[in-house]
């Protein structure tokens, strides 16, 4: 319980920082209402978003996607090292430690806070929609 406490308080703080600095990058507090709830919901939705495509990288890793870059980036690697490819393992010998190494994990933390930052983000985006948005005809 304990140790899930403090992966939801890292993805959080995380978030709070990408939040931040989204904030600080698009000058929060120098302009009028509409534009500070404009940044307000880009800072969320950004970092949300952001730990969304993270924890959808950390997903297709786990499932062994990946794998297939994997053994090329070693292969060009090997390519500079003196003998090095002499004692390269093949593909379907490489695929199958990988498959064994791999771990699938219970952790739904990124996901969660992500979640809850873009939630964040768009409860903010429809009400500057419906406060501040106005069509000139």
């Amino acid at each position: 319980m304990r140790s899930r406490l403090i992966k939801y308080g890292i993805c959080f703080g995380i978030a709070s920082l990408i939040t931040f600095v989204v904030f600080w990058i698009r000058g929060f507090f120098t302009s009028d209402p509409g534009v500070n709830l404009q940044v307000l919901s880009d800072g969320f939705s950004i970092s949300g978003i952001l730990l969304l495509l993270f924890a959808g990288i950390m997903f297709i890793s786990s499932e062994g996607a990946l794998i297939g870059i994997g053994f090329i980036m070693r292969s060009v690697a090997l390519i500079f090292v003196p003998m090095g490819r002499k004692h390269q393992e093949t593909y379907a010998q490489y695929r199958e430690r990988k498959l064994g190494e791999l771990k699938k994990p219970g952790d739904h933390s990124l996901v969660v806070v992500g979640l809850l930052f873009l939630l964040i983000g768009i409860v903010l985006t429809v009400v500057w929609y419906l406060k501040f948005y106005t069509v000139s005809a």
